[in-house]
């Protein structure tokens, strides 16, 4: 199975700029740069040019119309922190640009075996004389904080002055769309000078964010040769108003002259790092001493490992494969590892959705790392763990006493979202994360991480179910779930969302049998827990009647379960009538009550919940809720071909299911959603494998 894509062009193209630099992106699950160009592009060209922190962030107000009660005022945002990237190099004056040469021939590169991108050109300037470059960029998996630039370059036959000018930027900004929800927001300043420390090649620079009041150190050196011989630098230069560096070197080259550039970049933050510029320091001085070479070897066999445990082939479709092992390789580099942070929906790609966190990260990619990456999988779950005071303090302002409630999306584990009918009514949230601990614990037999951590998430997510709904005499005093929206983004605050409930009634099972297994395995530990959270033995005796009666809306006529009460009550869509322009953007197009209104739905919901505990229906009962569902899903987002395909997989329709997954394996590079330039959709990507694993393979931990 080939680790190669590739991507050949000529000159620079505006139209394909941000999907590259998406694609070539290097990250390893602490720092992500995108694929930019190190000599930069034109200023009427569109370019995110970014450097990213897994987990560090700004606050940003958001304003709310009307002040209400509780609503979110502000918002944590993934910071762009520095830019190491530029390298800028002149031949007798004239700068290199691929937008100057519009003959100019380049491969671009993702590696990923070696775990690197590689950017080669051919380029002449403006009298005809020839150079080939060839650029080697990698985001250490070794060493997390590292990030390099092997810049080399050879004449043909040009002889002159090369000139050389390697920045370095502590003062950044994020990028902006206005057009784009996914880029909300203004683009603030987040960061201020703190601090400079100037070497002979290069500088470590730290800066602190305005509102957070976090900091970030970004520590640069520079090694240049020519024919493998060292060059000093002639000027570094800082400018202190810009908090900024330039490292420039001069000197004459003739043809066959090889010219070598290493660029070590060294990131620390103040999150896991007290001292960070000290640290960045250390670090630096670590790399340079040990060198490029022992790097590139080191990243090699870490990918190795990671393919052995991870690598899958679909045979016959060159396609397929080259999607699949792009769609692995990606949720590899987008994964928090250190349990300070998580898998942002975009990874560490780009600024789509602000670098916060959903429920994605427990629904879609947790599985993939449970089942071939346990060890990662448990920081991402301790990341949870770690937020649990957070979630406490949110389930208290929306008024529930007692439990934990996550909020939809976030970075420090508060709240982000200002429309809380798309995010704080997810109140499933709760009970995704609680499934993912379960099955943490299912597949992995992690006793020590019940007792430690998970049966406290399971028990305080589970306490919010029963105090969110109530006993409805109406409705044959069935417990019913109200003003909650499901994973379908269409249809906010409804009553009875059929995903909702079911999760619900799954999480608090499974918080009764986590304690009743670490009371089995560690009493003492049990009983320090039941103290902690102040937990009562009545609570069980509540749990059990909301199982034994949980309300699910259900249709006799059509024997399906609907989305949620008033689902079948909505008005019928008709497509017909949305010009084909807004179908895919509808909150962009049309405001949200006449969105609501509509009998569709964004993504798989329903489906989802029957899908992850289909041992509780039978196979008619799933055909004819696919088939209903089939008739009203748009997939609008990213989430629901592949769970849509996995489901067909499970009933027999085995041509729908290899289309849904062919859909959801080329996503990303086919950019069928037209929102590639943003980032990745790493769910998707997890996606792509369940359907694999749980779809065509048919695995199941529910059975």
């Amino acid at each position: 199975m080939s680790k190669i894509y590739q991507v050949t062009g000529i000159g620079l193209n505006e139209k394909n700029l941000q999907l590259q630099e998406t694609i070539f992106h290097n990250a390893n699950g602490y720092i992500g740069v995108r694929g930019t160009l190190e000599e930069g592009v034109p200023a009427d060209f569109d370019t995110m040019r970014g450097m990213y922190i897994n987990g560090f962030y700004d606050i940003a107000p958001m304003k709310q119309a009307e002040k209400l009660c509780n609503l979110v005022e502000d918002k944590e945002s993934m910071l762009n922190v520095a830019d190491t990237q530029t390298i800028e190099v002149s031949f007798d004056g004239q700068k290199f640009s691929m937008a100057d040469d519009a003959d100019c021939r380049y491969v671009r590169t993702l590696d990923m075996e070696k775990g690197i991108t590689r950017r080669e050109v051919d380029w002449s300037n403006k009298e005809g004389k020839q150079l080939h470059f060839n650029i080697t960029r990698m985001a250490s998996f070794e060493e997390r904080s590292l990030f390099t630039i092997d810049y080399c370059f050879q004449s043909i036959d040009f002889s002159g002055t090369v000139e050389i000018h390697s920045r370095h930027l502590g003062l950044v900004r994020n990028y902006f769309n206005p057009k784009d929800p996914r880029l909300a927001g203004e683009s603030h300043n987040h960061l201020k000078k703190e601090d400079v420390h100037i070497c002979e090649s290069g500088a470590c620079l730290v800066s602190s964010t305005v509102e957070s009041h976090l900091k970030v150190a970004s520590a640069v050196a520079n090694i240049v040769t020519v024919n493998q011989k060292r060059q000093p630098s002639e000027v570094v230069t800082y400018d202190e108003t810009a908090h900024a560096m330039d490292v420039s070197y001069r000197f004459d080259i003739r043809p066959g002259d090889e010219v070598r550039i290493i660029k070590y970049s060294i990131f620390t933050d103040s999150i896991r790092e007290e001292d960070c510029r000290n640290v960045a320091d250390e670090k630096l001085s670590k790399v340079v001493e040990q060198g490029i070479a022992s790097y590139y070897k080191k990243q090699q066999e870490y990918l190795k490992e990671f393919w052995n445990n991870s690598s899958m082939e679909i045979v016959g479709d060159r396609d397929l494969n080259e999607s699949l092992c792009f769609n692995m390789y990606q949720l590899l580099q987008s994964a928090g590892y250190d349990g300070y942070s998580s898998i942002a929906a975009k990874g560490l790609s780009g600024e789509g959705y602000e670098g916060h966190y959903f429920w994605d990260t427990e629904m879609y990619v947790l599985p993939v790392f449970i089942y071939t990456e346990s060890e990662l999988a448990k920081q991402l779950l301790n990341y949870r763990y770690d937020t649990l005071n957070q979630a406490r303090d949110r389930a208290k302002i929306l008024g529930h006493e007692k439990g934990a409630l996550y909020p939809w999306r976030t970075i420090n584990g508060e709240e982000a979202s200002t429309y809380f009918p798309l995010g704080t009514a997810q109140y499933h949230v709760n009970a995704d994360i609680a499934y993912a601990f379960k099955l943490y614990l299912d597949i992995t037999g992690d006793d020590k991480f019940l007792v430690d951590e998970a049966a406290e998430v399971l028990v305080e997510t589970a306490r919010v179910w029963a105090d969110v709904g109530c006993f409805a005499e109406c409705k044959d005093n069935k417990y019913c779930i109200c003003a909650v929206t499901g994973p379908d983004e269409y249809n906010a605050i409804v009553d009875n969302n059929f995903y909702t409930n079911l999760m619900a009634r799954e999480n608090i099972r499974d918080a009764k049998w986590a304690l009743e297994k670490m009371k089995e395995i560690d009493k003492d530990a049990y009983d320090a827990l039941v103290k902690k959270i102040d937990f009562k033995e009545e609570e069980i005796d509540y749990w059990d009647r909301i199982i034994e009666n949980m309300y699910f809306p259900y249709d006799e006529k059509m024997q399906i379960y609907p989305q949620d009460d008033g689902f079948l009550m909505r008005k019928p869509w008709d497509e017909s009538k949305i010009p084909e322009e807004k179908r895919h953007l509808l909150y962009e197009n049309y405001h949200p009550l006449f969105v609501y209104r509509q009998k569709m739905a964004k993504q798989a919901d329903a489906i989802l919940g029957m899908l992850l505990h289909s041992n509780y229906f039978t196979n008619e009962e799933l055909k004819r809720n696919y088939d209903f569902y089939q008739t009203v899903t748009l997939h609008h987002s990213s989430l629901s071909t592949c769970i849509f395909g996995i489901l067909a997989s499970q009933i027999g329709y085995d041509d729908e299911a290899y289309k849904y997954f062919s859909q959801s394996a080329r996503m990303d590079l086919d950019d069928i959603h037209n929102n590639f330039y943003a980032g990745i959709h790493a769910a998707n990507m997890a996606g792509t494998w369940q359907g694999i694993v749980f779809g065509f393979a048919g695995v199941r931990s529910n059975a």
